[in-house]
């Protein structure tokens, strides 16, 4: 890697076709204008001069130094761009994406090559982007990310509500909420901010009007025509995610075209959470940094790093880990797997007495009736694990104990998995129901670590287009697909299948009571086993601590998860508290604070009495300048449907200058 000089512009104006200017961070290599680079570009809505700063600041300057001009663009509506956000992903989103990379290919320091990448919103982008097709794209990195929207986003999974759905729109309406810097935009910054108050959209409302995979979803899932993605992907995600399935659902479809040819398109699955490889928890970090600049190195300067060369797969593979909701390295070892195909099975069945057996016994046991209590799932962590440092699943017995469970003997030696597995059962039930299945890892002393989790809609048991009520009382065999994982069991621990109804507050409450009957000799669960050919590999860890300039603490950061039952009323009440503490980025930089606090309530005994309410306080300030908007959000139910409302408020100083509410009911559709 070379060490070139290189400046830092923090403000350049993109003069998009209908006039408007979007705001850019660009890190600019020395001599660019004489000797021109490619360009690396980033395109996300968490605002480049106080949000995502200093992450930016681990990986651009690196860029930079090996010859790559970084361009950090945040989307309409957000940080110091004009307009107002109008969605995720939106087809104006998408075009104005286009839009930029020709800027960026026309500017007299650049090569004409650009890459994009990003994590989470910028991963997703940049998937879709490629799907477009701009001619100056020639490859790109996804972080943390999916190839469907509907089934594998942060909004509904396996047809089901899942409770962070609620969660993201009330956070996206803070985010939202927060004034462009006057510094940069001057005295236009008042008349932005009203706009924005005004017109941004309450995104929870929009994303319940789309409760099955209609084409609402399908926009921007590139899984619709993977096809369309003619250059280059790395895939990249984590085990303690919610986004793991991408890189080996993304791979499946990308490794080849239309016409059956290799297309260069890899993964690397680590064991961390939603973060940047080398910022990475659970451990082991990966050189992040290293990873791109190959990447980019190949496919934008056409220059003989490895990259193609790499295996389609690397994976960490976790051995046996013990659970915990914040843990900084997983023990495990790398593996990569030179082709991508789909793994050789090990099935296992449910046998007498709660056992789980390799060949399947022959005998007739009653049926089982699954009814578990409500507000099961406290142990279950969130869906997607932020960068608080916390959200990973908890000592699983907590949950076990109230589920239905069939357990392995010991093994003799180690079991190691990577890919998805699979349930498939029979059951009837009367009335709407969810099914969750989780594969657990029971340790010696007792102790259970979650390795997959899968939920099903039983409504959604033919698809997600066309969800269809379940036949009243009628047996049916499902399938249930779990999440990816890459683990080994080690010998003398035991898996242990759980299975429930009940998955909250991760998954919102199916409406019926009457539960589910089983035929417990109809459980059938396959493994995808790791094969031969995975070999070990090296993937080397970032050099030291990621470099970049810590801002200024005015108020120190405070973190807690509650949960209380209730011993009088029932009632469990599940408590998030997150205050991201006051900080000013730079010397010259507002200083920013983000508090969150959610509330999550529900008796045991009856799913329509599930709530959720969020409060999000988000405060800016420079010298005698102090805005605060303070956002509140409510989810309630009936049996038919959802009840939504939400506000925002917005202070000048101690003065309200601005209120909005918004209050739906919407239509419960198979949910």
């Amino acid at each position: 890697m070379t060490n070139r000089g290189f400046s830092v512009v923090e403000n350049e104006w993109i003069s998009l076709s209908d006039g408007s200017r979007l705001a850019a961070r660009i890190f600019m290599p020395d001599a660019a204008a004489a000797e021109p680079v490619p360009a690396i570009f980033e395109f996300v809505p968490y605002r480049k001069g106080d949000g995502t700063r200093q992450r930016d600041d681990t990986y651009f300057p690196a860029f930079a130094a090996a010859g790559y001009a970084g361009v950090r663009v945040d989307i309409r509506g957000s940080g110091e761009s004009d307009g107002v956000i109008d969605g995720e992903y939106t087809p104006r989103e998408l075009a104005d994406a286009c839009e930029v990379i020709d800027w960026i290919a026309a500017q007299p320091w650049c090569s004409g090559s650009v890459g994009m990448m990003g994590i989470s919103w910028g991963g997703f982008n940049a998937l879709q982007v490629a799907a477009l097709r701009p001619a100056p794209l020639k490859a790109i990195i996804s972080v943390a990310s999916t190839v469907d929207r509907y089934d594998d986003d942060i909004h509904y999974k396996g047809g089901c509500h899942l409770g962070s759905n609620f969660a993201w729109a009330a956070a996206m309406a803070s985010f939202q909420s927060r004034p462009p810097d006057p510094e940069i935009v001057g005295e236009a910054w008042r008349e932005m901010w009203l706009d924005r108050l005004e017109n941004e959209p309450f995104m929870l409302e929009e994303w319940l009007a789309h409760q099955r995979r209609d084409a609402f979803w399908k926009h921007g899932s590139v899984c619709e025509d993977f096809a369309a993605i003619e250059v280059p992907v790395l895939l990249v995600a984590g085990w303690a995610d919610g986004y793991r399935n991408t890189p080996l659902k993304g791979l499946e479809g990308l490794l080849r075209d239309e016409n059956g040819r290799q297309r260069h398109s890899k993964a690397l699955i680590g064991s961390w959470a939603h973060r940047y490889p080398h910022l990475a928890w659970p451990g082991p970090a990966a050189d992040f940094v290293e990873e791109a600049v190959r990447w980019w190195g190949r496919w934008l300067k056409r220059e003989r790093t490895g990259a193609a060369a790499l295996p389609a797969v690397r994976a960490h593979i976790s051995h046996s880990p013990r659970h915990s909701p914040r843990r900084e390295n997983d023990p495990g070892s790398w593996v990569g797997v030179k082709e991508w195909r789909q793994p050789e099975l090990l099935n296992l069945h449910a046998g007498e007495h709660g056992s789980l057996v390799r060949e399947q016994e022959s005998w007739q046991p009653a049926e089982i009736h699954l009814n578990t209590p409500g507000d099961l799932g406290t142990a279950g962590g969130e869906y997607f694990t932020e960068e608080t440092g916390v959200g990973i699943a908890g000592d699983q017995r907590y949950d076990d104990a109230a589920s239905l469970t069939f357990e392995s003997a010991p093994f003799d030696e180690p079991l190691a998995l990577l890919g998805r597995p699979s349930l498939t059962l029979t059951l009837r039930t009367k009335d709407p129901q969810n099914l969750v299945a989780r594969l657990v890892d029971v340790h010696p002393d007792g102790s259970a670590t979650r390795v997959s989790l899968g939920v099903l809609n039983l409504a959604h048991r033919d698809g997600h287009e066309h969800p269809l009520d379940m036949p009243a009382d009628e047996p049916v065999t499902v399938r249930l697909l779990l999440d990816a994982c890459g683990y080994r069991f080690a010998a003398g621990n035991r898996l242990r299948l759980s299975l429930s109804n009940a998955y909250w507050p991760m998954v919102w409450p199916a409406p019926g009571t009457g539960g589910i009957r089983i035929e417990p000799q109809s459980i059938e669960l396959s493994l995808p086993l790791l094969g031969e050919d995975a070999t070990p590999v090296d993937v080397p860890p970032p050099p030291g601590p990621a470099e970049a300039q810590t801002p200024t603490e005015h108020r120190p950061p405070e973190l807690r998860r509650t949960v209380e039952r209730n011993l009088v009323d029932g009632r469990t009440t599940y408590r998030v508290f997150e205050d991201s503490g006051a900080r000013e980025a730079t010397e010259t930089g507002p200083t920013t604070r983000l508090v969150r606090r959610e509330i999550w309530t529900i008796d045991p005994d009856d799913p329509l009495s599930a709530r959720a309410e969020a409060h999000w306080t988000a405060e800016t300030s420079r010298g005698d300048w102090r805005i605060r908007t303070e956002t509140f959000a409510s989810l309630s139910c009936t049996a038919g449907d959802w009840i939504v409302s939400a506000s925002v408020l917005a202070y000048e100083g101690d003065r309200r200058i601005h209120r909005k509410v918004w209050s739906r009911v919407i239509p419960r559709d198979h949910m």
